[in-house]
């Protein structure tokens, strides 16, 4: 009798899942903290944005980073997170090379960000998906993510404070996305016996 695969698939994903669902819940709890500092203080200046965003880019990007070589064993979407991980990084690491960006400038570059982390993300839930695991969560904040990037590059003059307000309530979705799908993830492992 063979073994079904996606079942053995599963019970993978869900035994790594024990290990790492703690970076999906760093990751959301980092995520609304940068929400609740852009909505606070949405008249930030433009260099302080740049300086809290590329700090912030750079953390999740190490994170996902994380999570996906953690899950290169298990499914093959890794290389889609991992892909994500480093759109993050590079662009974190080009704010601090160029912090004398003009607000467009930003809103540009944080827009092409969104757009790339979004369908990478999305493109990692389809696999996901298609070998049977839980991939509603990162389809939706994909979703999010290529949402907000169009918005940034289609209306990008729309002022530092609307920028930030934007950027805020992104960044809130976005961290409880991720905290639910930890607890998720979490839950799903015990009840597989695997936690």
């Amino acid at each position: 009798m063979t073994e079904n695969p996606i079942v053995g698939t599963n019970e993978a994903i869900l035994r790594i899942a024990k290990d790492v669902w703690w970076l999906l819940l760093i990751r959301g709890v980092i995520a609304i903290a940068f929400g609740i500092v852009a909505l606070v203080w949405p008249d930030v200046t433009v260099k302080a944005l740049i300086v809290v965003v590329g700090i912030f880019w750079i953390v999740d990007g190490i994170i996902s980073a994380v999570r996906a070589i953690e899950a290169r064993k298990v499914v093959t979407s890794w290389v889609w997170w991992l892909a994500g991980a480093l759109v993050s990084v590079i662009a974190g690491v080009v704010l601090f090379v160029w912090p004398d960006l003009t607000a467009l400038a930003f809103a540009y570059l944080m827009g092409f960000w969104a757009i790339l982390v979004g369908i990478l993300e999305i493109i990692g839930a389809f696999q996901v998906m298609a070998n049977g695991g839980q991939w509603i969560g990162t389809m939706v904040a994909g979703a999010l993510a290529l949402i907000f990037g169009l918005i940034l590059v289609i209306w990008p003059g729309s002022g530092i404070t609307g920028l930030m307000w934007l950027v805020g309530i992104f960044a809130l979705a976005f961290g409880v996305l991720f905290i639910v799908g930890a607890f998720q993830v979490r839950a799903a492992a015990r009840r597989a016996g695997v936690a």
